[in-house]
């Protein structure tokens, strides 16, 4: 499983090339290509350093819920809890937790490699319950900067006391591109995201954030029966 960062470099040089390519119709459309591609590089990059950060980050969701990501670099380990679960990403382990009713499981999967960082893929769940993760928010926007009929418009904004950069995308064509706002703040944090995904209005707001974390934000949740997967699947 590649590193977040390395699948970061990768579809940024991938969307700038396909931008170029495209770009050549017309001197207008020519000059929004090239805004397009500004803006999902200066945003992956963002993204990509914000991976080599000790922080913690805390969200407000719909309905009074909350959300948060943590994460350190020695050891290199993340954390992402969210409204009826929890994933948790170390050198021993990618831990899913899931709660229904008054029951915890935690299933343990082998760790990604070759590093600790999780693919877009393991995000899954988390989106389900309205946490979306930065390689998602990345995603999403490198599709709709390849979607011609995409309206990209980028403003500056403050979000927990954070400068941000924002985006709202609109006017999608049929490319499979989402509408969605967006904000990262200069270190590379999600600030705040408002679309629908999957057919589920997801929406959250940065509330919180810190250099650092707290000591508990990697254990499991209390009284939770753990499955262990990782033999199994070798």
């Amino acid at each position: 499983m590649p590193s977040a960062t390395t699948t970061y470099r990768l579809l940024v040089g991938s969307v700038i090339a396909l931008l170029t390519v495209t770009g050549c119709q017309t001197l207008d459309d020519a000059g929004r290509v090239v805004g397009r591609a500004d803006l999902v590089n200066d945003l992956a990059a963002r993204l990509d350093r914000a991976m080599e950060l000790t922080y913690s980050a805390d969200y407000q969701l719909p309905g009074g819920q909350t959300a948060s990501i943590s994460q350190t670099q020695k050891p290199a380990r993340s954390a992402y809890s969210y409204p009826g679960g929890k994933l948790t990403v170390t050198a021993e382990a990618t831990t899913t937790c899931v709660t229904s009713g008054s029951r915890t499981t935690c299933t343990l999967a082998p760790p990604p490699v070759p590093s600790n960082r999780p693919s877009v893929t393991v995000f899954a769940e988390a989106k389900q319950q309205g946490l979306i993760a930065p390689p998602v928010v990345m995603g999403l926007l490198a599709t709709a900067a390849l979607d011609p009929a995409a309206v990209i418009k980028q403003t500056d904004t403050t979000v927990a006391g954070r400068h941000a950069t924002c985006v709202k995308v609109t006017e999608v064509g049929d490319s499979g591109a989402t509408p969605f706002d967006a904000c990262v703040t200069t270190e590379g944090v999600l600030g705040s995201f408002r679309g629908v995904l999957d057919g589920k209005a997801v929406e959250l707001d940065l509330t919180r954030y810190q250099d650092s974390v707290p000591a508990t934000a990697f254990d499991l949740p209390p009284g939770a029966g753990v499955v262990d997967r990782r033999t199994a699947t070798k």
